[in-house]
């Protein structure tokens, strides 16, 4: 009987895109909003462009998107889309602590992966679009101090998430490793007959992974 319920849901799915949709998305106010700020600043920075509209009136309209999205990205969908977060406080001794806070364990079951890769995909996406804007301003300095806020506020959060995922800056520097030492393994042992390791290059690499990753 499960199977059967099984197959009928494939099928109407099948039929029915927006089933499927709701499935992949577990929180799809979140993913609208998500993107609705992020594009909203940007099409407000060509539209304030092309229309010659006063700086300061482009500067408020702008920056107020852009606050409105990294206050909902940080404090909203950075947890429910990605399972990530960060914050910070002031002690009584007036230090201020950043705290980075990833979900683990079980926990990492109730973040969907369609929603993680559009969080992600679109906090890089943004900053790559930003960063070619604030080359064109180049021609023309008037909105540079616009675009410069904007990859400051998106880079921060970026910042931010990928200190939730990774950890210390030590893990990162690790993970950085990891994928280095990966790459040129694989070219070594995919490059043919001449690119067969000898016993000399065993060891160094040998050595080479007890000094990356410890004994």
């Amino acid at each position: 009987m499960a199977q059967l319920l099984s197959n009928e849901d494939e099928v109407l799915e099948a039929f029915d895109p927006s089933i499927a949709a709701s499935k992949r998305f577990k929180h799809p106010i979140a993913v609208f909003f998500h993107m609705a700020f992020r594009s909203l600043a940007i099409v407000a920075y060509f539209v304030c462009s092309w229309a010659k509209t006063s700086f300061v009136t482009s500067f408020v309209i702008i920056i107020i998107l852009l606050s409105m999205d990294f206050w909902t990205v940080k404090n909203i969908t950075g947890r429910l889309l990605a399972g990530l977060r960060y914050w910070n406080y002031v002690d009584d001794a007036g230090n201020n602590h950043w705290i980075f806070e990833s979900k683990k364990g079980d926990d990492k079951n109730t973040v969907s992966q369609s929603e993680s890769n559009i969080f992600w995909l679109s906090l890089i996406f943004t900053i790559l679009l930003w960063i070619l804007l604030t080359i064109t301003t180049l021609f023309s300095p008037t909105y540079i101090i616009i675009t410069g806020v904007a990859l400051a506020l998106n880079i921060t959060n970026l910042y931010g998430f990928i200190r939730c995922k990774f950890g210390s800056n030590e893990k990162i520097s690790d993970e950085m490793k990891k994928t280095v030492f990966k790459s040129l393994l694989s070219r070594v042992t995919g490059g043919g007959g001449s690119s067969v390791p000898t016993s000399t290059d065993s060891q160094q690499q040998s050595t080479a992974t007890r000094t990356m990753f410890g004994p």
